[in-house]
């Protein structure tokens, strides 16, 4: 279900409709509404908003013009107003030079701050 579907299902249930006038009016099984709503416990969730300081997709295409141009990570930091350690790791860890590419770098990155994290306190010592 595209964005656009699941914003209009939200606006429909806060306004009191019922799963199957959604289901009709999005052209989607009530099935899968319901999955969407249950998903959520009926409440819609907080729009994701990256923390500051994070590359933005305008930084990791810039990164990625970079590397096809062949410049270096310095020139590519300076750039971008960001420390040459900041470019080398977005980099390792989407695969290195040849293989990075901008859209699937910033996927791994959303998919990463969702996950959830483990806790500490049950890995520590007693």
């Amino acid at each position: 279900m595209s964005d656009e579907m699941k914003a209009d299902l939200w606006l429909r249930w806060r306004s009191g409709e019922s799963i199957s006038v959604i289901s009709r009016q999005i052209g989607k099984p009530p099935g899968s509404v319901f999955t969407v709503l249950k998903h959520h416990g009926g409440i819609a969730p907080v729009a994701r908003k990256a923390r500051a300081g994070r590359l933005t997709m305008g930084d990791r295409k810039e990164i990625s013009r970079g590397l096809c141009a062949g410049d270096s990570y310095r020139a590519i930091a300076g750039l971008l107003g960001r420390a040459v350690s900041t470019i080398s790791r977005e980099v390792s860890n989407n695969g290195g030079r040849d293989v990075y590419r901008a859209i699937a770098a910033q996927e791994r990155a959303l998919d990463r701050a969702r996950r959830p994290s483990s806790a500490c306190l049950p890995a520590g010592p007693r």
